[in-house]
């Protein structure tokens, strides 16, 4: 039996704890407060040094909900390296498809021989062959004949037709929700379904002749082109809302094509009567400034390796190109015999310029580093907007193939 005068009393026990508590706690904050000797900071366990605190990482504007996110912040087009196809294409065939306004028909070729090897018959009046945002099919806009003709890019036939009013061109939303018909006589954006062509939201517009468009980089807007009327919109794409105007500064202006820089912070907008690109800050969308290329400039189309735009001039038969470091043009390339060059598309290894020649029923193949004339090859009446497929690129935003 342990003697009555060696138990400590409640009262002592509950004081020796807390005093043994209070001292250890001293000690903890007396070791975390002091650094070693020599100013280095303490080291955690092994000797290692202490991981810094961590810092909040600036705020990145969020995009479009459902848009892939932007490979690079530098270069919207970092996904568009040459070859670099998606898995989806990887398997079809190298085509370039023409469509013909005046023959109702989409000349096939071959870019291996340059030689036509199929023409199908499509609607009436078509304009443009469009890629779908998942990359599966082709579509192309009967304007006249009020229908989009599918063709299976794997095997090259074409399916049914799909009534679709007033389809100039067409474009997809970044994040593959919506078609978006540009219906030009009806004045009309029209939001649809991207696979049945389902009308989902209709937007009228007070422009003239809407037909070309291309998104910002974080998707969130996008600038369209009324080439009847000289007029630029801005529309936000979630809202499905036109959000700006603007009257371009010249007189009879006939906008074009719109594209966007690797940068993403200024769109182009060719233009066919102005014979040059309006330069636009689309943020801001302040009055836009003009600079000349050539008479009749109509397309815009980037090189593979982000650093040039290819500028076709349809008036008179050349190709400007522009440098984006230099941000100016530095070469301007004639077509032998002349030629009216139009829409069209850069090879997925990024080689070849092939464009259609609007008034001269044929298509151009043009060496993208020299500018040399590869092919002049005869197609149907009218060629207009031809795509060359397959490209590089996650997802098509529509038109000709605008990939991201």
């Amino acid at each position: 039996m342990t003697p009555r005068h060696l138990t400590p009393s409640p009262a002592l026990a509950r004081f020796t704890r807390r005093a043994c508590a209070l001292l250890a706690a001293g000690l903890l904050a007396a070791l975390a407060g002091c650094g070693s000797d020599d100013g280095r900071p303490p080291t955690g366990r092994g000797g290692k040094a202490a991981p810094p605190p961590s810092v909040p990482k600036p705020a990145v504007p969020a995009g479009l909900p459902g848009m892939p996110p932007v490979l690079d912040p530098k270069d919207i087009y970092a996904a568009d390296r040459p070859n670099q196809l998606s898995p989806v294409v990887k398997g079809f065939p190298s085509r370039v498809y023409v469509p013909n306004t005046n023959s109702n028909t989409v000349s096939v070729i071959d870019p291996a021989t340059y030689k036509v090897i199929e023409t199908i018959r499509v609607g009436v009046q078509p304009q443009h062959v469009v890629p779908s945002w998942d990359l599966k099919t082709l579509w192309v806009n009967n304007n006249r004949g009020h229908t989009l003709t599918p063709i299976d890019p794997a095997t090259g036939v074409a399916g049914k037709a799909v009534e679709v009013h007033d389809p100039y061109n067409l474009y997809f939303t970044p994040n593959g929700k919506y078609a978006i018909v540009m219906a030009s006589m009806d004045r009309e954006l029209v939001f649809r379904d991207p696979h049945t062509m389902e009308r989902k939201k209709t937007v009228p517009v007070s422009c003239y002749g809407v037909n070309h468009a291309d998104f910002s980089a974080d998707g969130r807007y996008f600038v369209v082109s009324c080439e009847f009327s000289g007029e630029l919109l801005k529309v936000d794409t979630e809202k499905m809302e036109v959000i700006g105007q603007r009257k371009l500064p010249f007189e009879g202006a006939m906008p074009q094509d719109v594209k966007i820089s690797p940068d993403g912070k200024t769109f182009y907008i060719a233009d066919m009567m102005a014979h040059g690109m309006w330069v636009l800050d689309g943020e801001k969308f302040t009055e836009p400034t003009l600079l000349p290329t050539g008479k009749g400039c109509h397309g815009l189309y980037i090189s593979r390796d982000s650093k040039e735009m290819f500028v076709p001039n349809r008036g008179e038969g050349t190709i400007s190109v522009f440098d984006f470091a230099q941000n100016k043009l530095t070469k301007k390339w004639q077509l032998p015999d002349g030629g009216s060059p139009d829409m069209g598309g850069v090879s997925a290894d990024g080689k070849v310029l092939w464009l259609s020649g609007r008034y001269d029923s044929e298509v151009y193949a043009i060496d993208t580093a020299t500018g040399k004339q590869l092919a002049r090859i005869p197609v149907g009446g009218g060629p207009h907007g031809l795509a060359v497929y397959p490209q590089p690129g996650r997802y098509s935003l529509g038109h000709t193939g605008v990939f991201r």
